[in-house]
């Protein structure tokens, strides 16, 4: 027999996925089991989907005897739901939190202490949704959803599973935020010529990564690969694994809910010791590390600092760890740190700069699947196509010297001898396509892999600056109180956008120039290539 459930309230559906229902409609439940505040089920007008569990009651049958037979009595039974479902985290997008499945990335005793997980922020993790939960006291009905009825008003998000939500956005805008900001915790938004944008990094650093070393453990049962970490500010090189960076990624996404955290390179179970893919990985980090390096608040954030810095003190290293993973200016309360200017913002023109940067990242990242399609196709002509038809023409042109050579006439060893090397000149050439993709289409292709993370993270961080718009325009009461916070939020978001156009705008212009001088320099050398087979043929003559 099929669950049912009676509706104690009204709710209407804000996000796909979700579906309305209304006060003492009968729904259908495909199964008991929450998910972080919510059923599954089906509404009387057949529409499936997701509704807050705390507003529905469950009707249960129980099949009750008597001397004279059985007789069956209907009862109502209320479920209090608790959430028994993992922290999902906040991202871009969940499965870029790299967690550690092989052998490499496995936690050691260097990291795997007794040290308490990180703090959930306010508004992320598996708490059951901030619903009203009806009761089955006596008394206690009509008032539930008389606070049921007043919690709509206030404009909060009913869906647990929005990025606004998630992010600590919405608590921050509701005044949820609390927690003590130290002056070096303040990140500084100041209006640009552009915009607003994040205040200028008055210490700048790079960050060079050297080839990975292959490092051993437990008397040599366990390897793992360790690169040298050297940033410009301290000259002092530290060992990180991909572990490291990955912890590292963790953080800085919990941290920063409006911040585009690049993603790191992917992870990869076989072969994490052969040159291709440490090359790659090394190349993906390089890239990764660049653009840390150059974001004014991530660059010098303590957590980076610490990564960054911290030799091989195991001690200090695990204290810093912890402190991190302690930090309580997550979620809603990141948004306490950020010093906005003192000129207000005209929400609407921010509202019309939001949407023509979706529409502008929609058409970038279409347009990055077509061009990495492209160059990736026209590598492999250069790397079998192109190699393989010049390789034929050369070994068809040395054929033909061979033939030559049967005339034993003095007059015709120079041309046999040209044409020789003709063909040897083709086959080198079709070596030069061979290795040219990785000297500039790869590079090419490395830069949008980064930018692809990018354009993930952002769908995400305008959620957060959107919902909070929605709350201005949906609580006009409270205007005056949700606008300041709806600014501080639309100041960070707009001084990201600028910061990831400026980025843009520097590596695409360095990497297309880079790009056309190994293309000049590829058929300079060809050319160079055909212009000494030609010299020969003006040999002894």
């Amino acid at each position: 027999m099929a669950l049912k459930a009676k509706v104690l309230y009204d709710f209407h559906s804000e996000n796909p996925g979700e579906i309305s229902i209304a006060e003492n409609e009968v729904v259908t439940l495909f199964s008991e089991e929450e998910l972080e505040g919510w059923l599954e089920g089906e509404n009387s007008r057949g529409e499936a989907g997701l509704f807050p569990a705390s507003y529905v009651e469950i009707i249960r049958d129980h099949i009750t005897s008597n001397n004279n037979g059985f007789s069956l009595t209907q009862t109502k039974v209320q479920t209090s739901y608790t959430s028994s479902q993992p922290h999902r985290g906040f991202g871009p997008d969940s499965s870029s939190f790299h967690t550690s499945q092989d052998s490499d990335d496995d936690w050691d005793d260097e990291w795997d202490d007794s040290s308490p997980v990180a703090n959930v922020p306010q508004g992320l993790g598996s708490s059951p949704p901030l619903h009203p939960v009806a009761t089955s006291l006596p008394g206690r009905g009509s008032s539930q959803q008389q606070q049921a009825k007043s919690s709509a008003t206030v404009g909060r998000n009913l869906n647990r599973f929005s990025t606004f939500v998630k992010s600590g956005g919405e608590a921050f805008l509701l005044g949820e935020a609390s927690a003590f900001v130290k002056d070096g915790d303040r990140i500084c938004v100041v209006m640009g010529k552009h915009g607003p944008e994040w205040q200028e990094d008055p210490y700048p650093f790079t960050c060079t990564i050297d080839d990975p070393t292959k490092q051993t453990k437990f008397k040599g049962m366990k390897s793992y690969m360790s690169y040298g970490l050297t940033p410009t500010h301290t000259n002092v090189q530290v060992n990180r694994r991909y572990k490291h960076f990955d912890w590292l990624y963790g953080r800085l996404v919990e941290r920063f809910p409006v911040i585009s955290v690049p993603h790191l390179p992917e992870k990869q179970a076989t072969g994490r010791f052969e040159e291709d893919f440490l090359s790659k990985r090394r190349k993906g980090l390089i890239w990764w590390m660049n653009h840390m390096t150059s974001h004014p608040v991530l660059a010098h954030c303590d957590v980076f600092q610490h990564f960054l810095t911290c030799g091989a003190d195991e001690k200090a290293w695990k204290q810093g760890k912890r402190k991190a993973e302690r930090d309580e200016l997550v979620g809603a309360n990141f948004f306490l740190t950020i010093s906005p200017p003192a000129v207000p913002l005209d929400l609407q023109e921010v509202e019309s700069k939001i949407e023509g940067f979706k529409t502008f990242t929609k058409k970038m990242d279409e347009n990055i699947v077509v061009v990495n399609t492209s160059i990736n196709e026209f590598g492999r002509k250069q790397i079998s196509g192109f190699k393989k038809e010049y390789q034929k023409v050369g070994q068809s042109f040395k054929l033909l010297a061979q033939a030559f050579e049967l005339d034993q006439q003095v007059y015709s060893v120079g041309l046999n001898k040209a044409i020789s090397y003709t063909g040897e000149a083709y086959e080198a050439i079709g070596e030069y396509f061979a290795d040219q993709p990785r000297q500039d289409l790869d590079l090419i292709s490395d830069l949008l892999d980064i930018y692809k993370g990018h354009l993930a993270n952002f769908p995400d961080i305008i959620h957060v600056q959107k919902g909070a718009l929605t709350k201005v325009k949906d609580c006009p009461k409270k205007e005056g109180e949700l606008h300041d916070r709806c600014n501080i939020i639309s100041f960070a978001t707009l001084a990201e956008i600028q910061h990831f156009h400026r980025t843009r705008v520097r590596d695409f212009r360095s990497q297309m120039q880079y790009h056309l001088r190994q293309q000049i320099s590829f058929f300079q050398k060809i050319t160079a290539k055909l212009e000494d087979a030609l010299q020969r043929y003006d040999d002894d003559q």
